[in-house]
């Protein structure tokens, strides 16, 4: 999922369930998520748990473009995202054109998930 623009940023995902951006080589921001298995009919899914934005870089529009990212990305896999994130689930409820909404089950699941293995995030 890298992906390298004209201005030298980069969004960056090397598979430890992180979405990054980096600028000049450093981490300007960053999405943490985890792979949340199928079960019965419900599809894996990506679940957004925590996005991140280094002070020197907000008001840049990094948040949006990790997003943006981690929607495009995950849809590309054919898989939902369940934004738990509080900024991710607020970019979602303000982008549904780009950010179709997740299966309430699927949310309940993750959501249990999250507080059964709390000492992961």
């Amino acid at each position: 999922m890298d992906s390298v623009e004209k201005d030298g940023t980069r969004l960056q995902d090397d598979g430890r369930s992180l979405l990054e951006v980096l600028i000049d080589g450093r981490q300007a921001g960053r999405i943490d998520y985890f792979l949340l298995d199928g079960e019965g009919d419900s599809p894996a899914a990506r679940v957004g748990v925590h996005t991140v934005v280094d002070p020197s870089h907000e008001g840049q529009g990094i948040g949006g473009r990790l997003a943006v990212e981690f929607y495009r990305a995950v849809a590309a896999e054919g898989r939902p995202v369940v934004p738990l994130c509080p900024y991710l689930k607020h970019w979602a409820d303000t982008h549904p054109d780009q950010a179709p909404a997740a299966d309430p089950e699927l949310v309940q699941r993750a959501k249990s998930y999250m507080e059964t293995h709390s000492s992961l995030w």
